[in-house]
């Protein structure tokens, strides 16, 4: 699966991956610098992710007078 189709549980199941091999602490400098920013990656797809499923838990609902408004889910 490209990163570009991940879903927010996938990235959050590779960060879980990052996050025990990092803690092991067998891992190479240099292999814990690429982790760490794949990590910075994965936690920035995460936040937009999220912030698009906000956007989408909007209701449509009438106000007093019948016109349509939009209220936070």
């Amino acid at each position: 699966m490209s990163k570009e189709n991940m879903t927010f549980e996938d990235n959050m199941r590779r960060l879980e991956e990052i996050v025990r091999a990092m803690d092991r602490g067998d891992v190479p400098l240099d292999e814990s610098l690429k982790l760490f920013q794949e990590g910075t990656k994965l936690v920035e797809s995460c936040g937009k992710l999220l912030d698009e499923a906000e956007l989408q838990v909007k209701q449509i609902v009438a106000d007093a007078q019948g016109n349509p408004s939009e209220e936070n889910f």
